[in-house]
């Protein structure tokens, strides 16, 4: 955790008899002192232990925080399916896309120290990405772009870059032991973009934010992991997230795909090769530590006296630079840099608060912060092809926020 308080010889005695550790009893408080209900969150494990009986996942870690103090944080199920292993409530998982946000919060530093800027074609920083024409069905060549992406684009999903299949055809990237962001990324610039900049919102699952890493290796000089090491994880105390480690992580979840209704291992990703940072999806994390990142976006850029980023960036950030009216969005939800927007909670059917934001990741994790609410929500599971995933974000969600009572 984040901060260090003293704690009574009664404290001590408690720790020793429930065996929970000092700094998680320092964080955590009753339901009920922050307005929720401990009757209420239970449906969050009710949820869980469904998607677990039927075999979705195997196990999982759910946290909710109201108030910067912690009213839940549960884990259920197996870790290891083989050995039994239980759950616990600092497993660690491949966040994947949950890495996004943290890449758009380290481009927002490098824009703070004006370095980068919102409107930069980003062949200012990779030249090799300038001039990429756009994919069409009439013309083998493309067509002209009507301009280049930019650091906006990227942020907003709307650039085209690796974003849809004639894209990903054109572009066979293979992760060599030795691949770098630096080696790598230039390979794209043989792909056409998938439409023209600006003109529609579609995911880049990973090659976009990917890029923006490299960016914030070029104007930073480190490299993407030494970069969010030293100004992120080491200020707020975020010990079990990183991006490669020479041994497996002791309390490494294992990865599970669904397979004829059974859960099989899966093998871990091509790039996890301690020299390829990828911001598309690189980062292994807990569910505790992935909340002192939650917390900084909920508190204007500000956590226990660390201040990571100012508060009208912050606010920027989780705009909406995109509107639900583009294609590609959904009704009520916008898109803010690096992270979904709740712009109508009415017309997205969601409890989440309008202006609520976070995002998700592949392997079937996600998060959220509600800040009207002062609410942070969060679950880690570890399974690829998870057919529910957007219901169970849903219902989970509702969950969490059906259980306000004050």
């Amino acid at each position: 955790m984040t901060t260090t308080r003293l704690i009574s010889p009664i404290a001590i005695f408690l720790l020793a008899i429930t065996g929970l550790p000092a700094q998680l009893s320092a964080q955590e408080v009753r339901p009920e002192r922050v307005g929720l209900s401990s009757e209420r969150l239970s449906r969050i494990e009710t949820l869980m232990q469904r998607h677990i009986d039927n075999n979705g996942f195997s196990g999982a870690v759910t946290l909710v925080a109201r108030n910067n103090k912690v009213a839940w944080l549960h884990s259920q199920g197996l870790m290891d399916i083989a050995s039994g292993r239980p759950m616990q409530k600092d497993s660690v998982f491949r966040i994947m896309s949950m890495t996004k946000p943290i890449v758009a919060f380290s481009i927002m530093m490098m824009m703070e120290e004006g370095l980068v800027r919102l409107d930069d074609p980003v062949s200012r920083f990779i030249p090799k990405l300038g001039g990429l024409r756009v994919a069409s069905a009439t013309n083998p060549n493309g067509v002209k772009a009507e301009r280049e992406f930019t650091v906006k684009d990227l942020l907003t999903h709307t650039s085209g870059l690796m974003s849809g299949p004639q894209s990903n055809r054109a572009v066979s990237v293979e992760f060599t032991p030795k691949a770098t962001l630096a080696n790598v990324l230039p390979q794209l610039g043989t792909a056409p973009l998938e439409f023209q900049p600006g003109s529609r919102w579609a995911y880049s699952p990973m090659f976009g934010f990917d890029v923006l890493a490299r960016i914030v290796e070029i104007s930073s000089g480190l490299d993407f992991g030494s970069f969010v090491q030293q100004r992120i994880f080491d200020p707020l105390n975020m010990d079990d997230t990183y991006f490669y480690r020479n041994t497996a992580h002791p309390n490494l979840t294992t990865l599970y795909r669904i397979e004829n209704g059974e859960l099989v291992e899966n093998p871990d990703m091509p790039f996890i090769n301690g020299a390829y940072f990828s911001g598309g999806g690189g980062l292994f994390s807990t569910a505790e530590d992935y909340l002192q990142f939650a917390l900084v976006l909920l508190n204007d850029g500000e956590l226990n006296g660390e201040r990571l980023l100012g508060r009208r960036t912050m606010e920027i950030m989780r705009s909406a630079f995109i509107e639900d009216s583009l294609p590609g969005r959904n009704p009520g939800e916008g898109y803010g840099l690096g992270v979904r927007v709740i712009t109508d909670a009415v017309a997205n059917h969601t409890w989440l608060s309008t202006g609520s934001f976070g995002w998700s990741g592949a392997f079937n994790t996600h998060f959220f912060v509600d800040p009207e609410e002062e609410i942070v929500g969060i679950y880690m599971t570890q399974v690829t092809g998870f057919p529910g995933a957007f219901t169970l974000m849903d219902d989970f969600e509702t969950a969490v926020m059906q259980a306000i009572v004050e």
